[in-house]
């Protein structure tokens, strides 16, 4: 233990440094985001995030963008504790057969206009638990889905860029 504790000490670190964070690209973006909720609603954007029955791998990308690095708060995007407050449903995980009934009650409960976005390849069409005894498929099985976003899990630019095309396809519609 002792000379494997030297050798490291001596070598060094093996693994590559991580890439630089691109602050002023992140800033663009999220300030893009912004601009486009305030233009489709008028107002910031408001998120819910329900798990349908997730590895958790999508819910810490998601929870990564309220961190000091992200902050989309600043940019006018929030999470709400309520469907009733929501304009957007984040659903991650396939939906299992437990879950199916909350999802559509969750659904059923945010007022119009309202979007739902699936996050990460289980919400898509169910992931690696297609197929499963527990698992009721995709969130597009049990309601209307209006944007994927592919990952396992995706970063949390990657969500960032979806809620942009979101609302962009949004605007488009209108």
């Amino acid at each position: 233990m002792r000379k494997t504790l030297l050798e490291s000490l001596t070598y060094g670190s093996l693994t590559e440094p991580a890439p630089a964070p691109d602050d002023q690209a992140l800033a663009e973006l999220a300030a893009k985001v912004d601009r486009a909720a305030q233009a489709r609603l008028g107002r910031s954007l408001a998120i819910r995030e329900v798990d349908a029955g997730s590895c958790n791998g999508c819910e810490l990308e998601i929870h990564a963008l309220s961190n000091a690095f992200y902050d989309i708060e600043r940019f006018g995007l929030r999470f709400v504790a309520s469907p009733r407050h929501a304009d957007v449903l984040l659903v991650t995980g396939p939906v299992t057969k437990n879950m199916r009934q909350a999802l559509e009650r969750t659904y059923n409960a945010t007022p119009d206009p309202k979007w739902v976005v699936a996050v990460g390849g289980c919400a898509i069409d169910g992931g690696i638990f297609r197929g499963s005894y527990a698992c009721a498929g995709g969130v597009s099985e049990t309601v209307p889905v209006d944007l994927h976003i592919n990952g396992c899990p995706p970063s949390p630019t990657d969500l960032l860029k979806g809620l942009l095309a979101l609302l962009e396809h949004v605007g488009a519609k209108r």
